[in-house]
C-alpha cells in the first residue's frame, strides 16, 4: 500500500485535468516534437536566426507559452534520417562498383577489394526527435561506433516516442504514435534486432511505459529487446567484443546522470564504458537538471527550474574538467543554461577517440 507511483501518478492528473477542459495550446506546441522539428528543419537556419530575436521569443512566450529566456535547441536543415539513406544508398553503390570491377577482372581478381567485415550483432536505431532534427551529430556519431563494433544498423519507420504528449495529458495522441512504433519496432525483433536508443527518456517510454500504455504482446516484446545505447555497447565490452583500441586520448570528463537513465536502474554504464579509453577520468554527478521534459520550458516554470538546477550548475563548476557530457539533450540545455558549458552526448567522446569523422 506504499508503493506510491508518483510519476504515474501526475500523469492520471495531468490526463484528467486535459480530458475536463482540454490539452492547452502550450502543451499541443511543446508536445507535437515532429511537427516543430520538421518546420524548424525546413527553415534552418532562418529558425535559429528567428529563435535568438528576442521580438520573437516574446511573441513565443504570448502564444505558446515558451518562456523568452529559455535557451533553445538548433535545428539542421539536413535531418539525421536524410543522412542515413543518403549514406546507405552511397554504400550500396560504392559495394555495387566493386563487385562490378572486381567482375571485369575476372573471378580470381582481388576478392579482398569485395570483401566485407560481417556484422556481429543487429540493432534497429531509435534515433529520437531531438537527433532527427536537432542533434544529427549525435546519430552519426552512435552509427559510426556501432559500425567500427560490427553491429548492423538499420533505422526502421519511427514516430516521436510520445513523452512529450504524456507531459501535457494529451494520452490519446500520445497512444497513437505509440502504437505506431510499436508495430514498426516489433517488426524488427522479429527480424533479430535489439532496439538501441540514445536518449534516455526514449529509452525509458519504450521500456517501461509502451507495456503499460499500448498493452499488447507486441509492446511487451518492444520493452524487453530495448538498450539504451551505453548499456547496449557496456554489454558489448563486458562480453569482451567493444574495440578498445582509441587513437585519441580523452582528459577528465564531468558526466552528469540523467534521470531517466538512474530510473532504468542499469547502473552509469556511459561513464563505464568511457573509463575504457586509456586515460579517461570521469567524474559522475548524479544531481537532477529540473527540465523535466516540457516543464522547464514553460513560462509559468522556468525560474523555479534553474534554482532546483543550481546544485547540478554547482557540481559541474566545482569539478572545473573541460569535457561536461550528458546523454540527455534536455539536460544538455540546461547545462549550458546555467554554466556556460556545452554539454557533448558521450558517444561523440567515444568516436572522438575512435578518430572516427564528425
Amino acid at each position: 500500500r506504499w508503493e506510491v507511483d508518483f510519476p504515474r501518478l501526475m500523469l492520471r492528473a495531468r490526463a484528467a485535468e486535459a480530458r475536463k477542459n482540454g490539452v492547452t495550446v502550450q502543451d499541443r506546441m511543446l508536445g507535437n516534437t515532429e511537427l516543430v522539428g520538421r518546420l524548424g528543419s525546413l527553415a534552418a537556419p532562418l529558425s535559429n536566426w528567428m529563435n535568438e530575436l528576442g521580438v520573437h521569443r516574446a511573441f513565443m512566450q504570448a502564444v505558446a507559452g515558451i518562456h523568452k529566456e529559455r535557451n533553445l535547441p538548433k535545428f539542421h536543415r539536413q535531418t539525421f534520417s536524410q543522412w542515413f539513406k543518403r549514406r546507405a544508398n552511397r554504400k550500396t553503390g560504392d559495394r555495387a562498383g566493386a563487385v562490378g570491377a572486381a567482375t571485369a577482372r575476372g573471378p580470381a581478381a582481388d576478392e579482398g577489394a569485395m570483401a566485407r567485415v560481417p556484422a556481429a550483432h543487429k540493432i534497429a536505431l531509435f534515433h529520437t526527435c531531438t537527433v532527427e532534427y536537432n542533434d544529427p551529430a549525435t546519430g552519426r556519431a552512435a552509427v559510426r561506433v556501432l559500425e567500427r563494433n560490427k553491429v548492423d544498423v538499420s533505422l526502421p519507420p519511427q514516430r516521436c516516442c510520445g513523452m512529450p504528449y504524456l507531459d501535457g495529458g494529451a494520452v490519446d495522441e500520445a497512444k497513437a504514435l505509440i502504437r505506431q512504433n510499436v508495430q514498426s519496432l516489433a517488426a524488427a525483433v522479429r527480424e533479430g534486432r535489439e532496439i538501441v536508443v540514445p536518449g534516455p527518456t526514449c529509452s525509458y517510454m519504450l521500456k517501461q511505459e509502451y507495456p503499460w500504455l499500448d498493452g499488447s504482446e507486441d509492446a511487451t516484446l518492444v520493452a524487453r529487446h530495448t538498450r539504451d545505447l551505453f548499456e547496449y555497447l557496456a554489454k558489448l565490452h563486458a562480453d569482451g567484443q567493444l574495440d578498445t583500441n582509441f587513437t585519441r586520448p580523452v582528459g577528465p570528463v564531468t558526466y552528469h546522470v540523467p534521470c531517466h537513465l538512474r530510473a532504468q536502474n542499469i547502473g552509469v554504464k556511459s561513464a563505464d564504458v568511457l573509463r575504457a579509453i586509456p586515460g579517461a577520468q570521469v567524474q559522475v554527478v548524479e544531481k537532477c537538471s529540473a527540465v523535466d521534459g516540457t516543464w522547464g520550458f514553460k513560462k509559468e516554470y522556468y525560474e523555479l527550474s534553474l534554482q532546483v538546477a543550481k546544485p547540478l550548475f554547482d557540481a559541474i563548476t566545482s569539478a572545473g574538467a573541460p569535457v561536461t557530457a550528458t546523454d540527455c539533450p534536455l539536460a544538455a540545455l540546461q547545462i549550458e543554461q546555467g554554466t556556460g558549458r556545452k554539454a557533448t552526448h558521450p558517444i561523440q567522446i567515444l568516436a572522438d577517440a575512435y578518430g572516427l569523422e564528425a
